[in-house]
């Protein structure tokens, strides 16, 4: 057993060598309060990043996840996942292709939208990894994952700092090249959240064979579950997305997986809250509902069984790893 977990700690420290992340910026939008857009479900990872003011994120999801960011925070969606993104959670949003349509960017991809009130500066993206590495990579990250690029987040963050401080000051020029110039420095802080998150899924990964990925109906139940790990997903459910029997579905995602499709879904789940201890600062309890646990008592339950420690010494042994004092920033558990 002791063999088996150094070669995949061995074999996820050579992938996390092998990162290369390319991204693509959008557009920079000067966005007056009130203001709000919303953004469609698709397959394109996407991220934004706060330069200045504030923003609030809903995902499209069954409990309309919602989180505020700040500026120096960059919000990663894996999954392309729909969402929308407004000035305060009330605000009206239109659909964003009929903003861009409207008033579409300028030639330096610039968009001013929203009224008169406080201004928020973001940096949308999108992105993509180098072709040499699994397709499922992708899969393996939570629908939402949250960087803060300012320091603040910890003394892991803290050289990002100056970078962020470069982007936000190009963000703010009319230079031809910014956008290129911005991609490159995004493609840092993009890369850094990978590596934090993914590093801390030595003990339990969401990893199958090659085999399932490319099965139409058990390729399409693990895109569903890894997008969509709050849903409470029974099997019923999935063999309906998939256009199966019951039975039937069961038992192909069993042969080709290797274990039973809610027995997967645990452990996507778990594997989530591990990434979330290790690489953001997000409560407990927070990290339950984003990963489908009813509260906090049921997802520590579920934790220590499977890790064989409480989220919060979980939390502290990984901040250690990566050279943090546990008492150099705050540790909350619910």
């Amino acid at each position: 057993m002791e063999l088996l977990t150094a070669r995949r700690s061995d074999d996820l420290s050579a992938l996390l060598e092998r990162i290369n992340v390319r991204s693509v910026v959008y557009c920079v939008s000067d966005l007056g309060a009130p203001w709000g857009f919303r953004v469609d479900g698709s397959t394109a990872a996407k991220f934004h990043l706060v330069l200045d003011g504030q923003a609030t994120l809903t995902l499209d999801d069954p409990g309309g996840t919602r989180v505020t960011l700040a500026a120096g925070e960059l919000v990663l969606l894996a999954h392309g996942s729909g969402h929308m993104m407004q000035d305060r959670g009330g605000s009206s949003a239109r659909p964003l292709d009929h903003i861009l349509a409207e008033g579409p960017a300028d030639q330096t991809g610039r968009l001013t939208y929203g009224g008169r009130g406080p201004r928020t500066s973001l940096l949308c993206g999108g992105f993509a990894l180098a072709p040499d590495l699994p397709e499922d990579l992708l899969g393996l990250l939570p629908p939402l994952l949250v960087l803060d690029a300012t320091g603040t987040g910890g003394p892991w963050t803290r050289w990002l700092e100056p970078a962020f401080l470069l982007l936000r000051e190009e963000g703010a020029r009319d230079a031809p090249g910014t956008s290129a110039i911005m991609a490159k420095i995004a493609d840092v802080f993009l890369t850094e959240i990978l590596r934090r998150y993914l590093s801390s899924l030595d003990n339990i990964t969401a990893a199958v064979p090659p085999a399932a990925s490319r099965d139409p109906a058990v390729g399409t139940a693990l895109t569903l579950l890894r997008s969509q790990p709050g849903a409470a997903w029974t099997v019923a459910d999935l063999a309906r997305k998939v256009d199966m029997s019951r039975t039937a579905f069961a038992a192909r995602f069993r042969q080709l997986v290797g274990e039973p499709p809610i027995s997967y879904l645990a452990r996507v789940r778990l594997g989530h809250a591990a990434g979330y201890l290790s690489s953001t600062d997000m409560t407990v309890r927070q990290i339950a509902r984003l990963v489908g646990y009813e509260n906090e008592a049921s997802l520590s339950k579920a934790f220590r069984r499977a890790f064989g420690h409480a989220p919060g010494e979980y939390r502290r042994q990984q901040l250690a790893a990566h050279g943090v004092q546990a008492n150099s920033l705050p540790l909350p558990s619910c």
